[in-house]
């Protein structure tokens, strides 16, 4: 039996926000729940927890319903290596100072 998942007060809050921001996209598209859980290949209660920002629902149900509404384009961009500039920092932090050949190769160049 899996673990049980309680996400913090950021995560919750970051999926209210999501949530939200579906619904205002649906009703700015002037469309019904019906529609978009229909397009989203989901129901209409799954699509009711996501307008509500649930975090049991699981990622691939956000991502059908954003595409349900247009909205994929930029998802997979979320963690992408070259925007993590945290990531980064860290990468280069770690290169080292110096760079030796290895001393098998430093022989043989040398011949």
């Amino acid at each position: 039996m899996p673990t049980p998942h309680h996400p913090s007060a950021a995560v919750k809050r970051v999926l209210r926000k999501l949530g939200t921001d579906i619904r205002e996209a649906r009703q700015r598209r002037r469309l019904t729940m019906a529609v978009v859980a229909d397009r989203a290949f989901t129901s209409r209660a799954t699509l009711q927890r996501v307008e509500s920002g649930d975090p049991g629902v699981s990622m691939g149900i956000y991502a059908a319903v954003l595409q349900a509404l247009g909205l994929l384009k930029g998802l997979d961009q979320l963690a992408d290596p070259a925007r993590d500039e945290v990531g980064q920092a860290l990468s280069s932090a770690e290169l080292p100072k110096r760079v030796r050949m290895p001393s098998a190769t430093r022989k043989r160049s040398h011949d």
